[in-house]
Parts: structure tokens; C-alpha cells; sequence
């Protein structure tokens, strides 16, 4: 399964990105909350998200994809508040303990699946560093999350990314 975060309007999203059985597709509906920081979601309810709403469920959807993407306007070379959002909601994919991977330290693996991470940054105005930054962002993501990163983009409008999911 494909899953894509994305920050687009419901207009947008429907021209741009793929309608399909096989992608799953989160955007902004207005009724996310903010991760509270409780790690409830190690302790209390392992895998999942204790604050039930449309989004509570991200560790989950990430443990059957096998294809991340972010598509997120670039904020001062980060993702948009939506799209990092959505990434803090799904903590829950990796376990509170660590392990070294690489020379680093990270949290351990939850699941076994193991995907590709894309992220796609629009904006008119970005800059050469902030496109460092975002990319650096994106693999550490990637790092975090024990994937790999398959491509990291970037365009003035988000319109250019239509036909890139096909």
C-alpha cells in the first residue's frame, strides 16, 4: 500500500494525486490534534495513539505500507505544520526503546515492514538552503522510521508533481 500525507486542498488532492485501491491518501480535515507528548502510545496503548480521532491509527497505517510520501509546502525547509503533524502522530510505529543502527542511536522497530520514503516540498520561494535542510529532513525522517528514502523533490506549485504518483 502506498500512503501519502499530504497538505493540498481537497481540490488539489483530487487532480494531483492518484485515486486508487492501492494508495491511501491523508489530508487535512480539520479535526487533527496535536501529539501531547504523553507516549501513551508505548505505554498505555501500545501501537496506537491514545487521542482518538481520524489520525490515531498512524503507526498502524505504517506498518502495511510499503511507500511513504510526504507532499508538504516547504516551510523554512521543513514540512508544513499539517504534514509534521501527522509525522509526530505516528510515534507510535516505533518502539520507546533504541538500538544502534548505522553508528546512531534510534528507537527500535515495531513492525517488520520495510517502505520508501518520498517527499515532495512546493513553494515559489524557496530557498537553495532551505532546500538543504528539507532534504537532510527527509532522510533523517527516513533514518528515524529504518527506510529508506527514495527521492526528495522539489517544485514552485504543487500542480508539478501531477502525474509523478502514476
Amino acid at each position: 500500500m502506498r500512503l501519502i500525507v499530504h497538505d493540498l486542498t481537497e481540490e488539489q488532492a483530487k487532480e494531483i494525486l492518484p485515486q486508487d485501491k492501492d494508495t491511501t491518501i491523508i489530508g487535512d480535515n480539520g479535526t487533527i490534534h496535536h501529539c501531547i507528548g504523553c507516549f501513551g502510545c508505548w505505554v498505555k496503548t501500545p501501537g496506537q495513539c491514545v487521542i482518538r480521532d481520524n489520525y490515531g491509527d498512524m503507526g498502524e497505517l505504517l506498518s502495511k505500507c510499503d511507500e511513504l510520501i510526504f507532499v508538504s509546502k516547504c516551510c523554512y525547509g521543513g514540512y508544513s505544520p499539517f504534514v509534521k503533524n501527522v509525522i509526530d502522530r505516528g510515534i507510535s510505529y516505533s518502539h520507546p526503546y533504541f538500538t544502534i543502527r548505522n553508528g546512531e542511536m534510534h528507537h527500535k522497530r515495531r513492525y517488520e515492514n520495510h517502505f520508501r520514503l518520498s517527499a515532495f516540498f512546493y513553494g515559489s520561494d524557496i530557498t537553495e538552503q532551505e532546500k538543504k535542510t528539507a532534504e537532510g529532513l527527509a532522510h533523517a525522517n527516513a533514518r528515524n522510521l529504518d527506510c529508506q528514502t527514495k527521492k526528495v523533490y522539489f517544485a514552485p506549485t504543487a500542480d508539478a508533481f501531477r502525474g509523478e504518483f502514476e
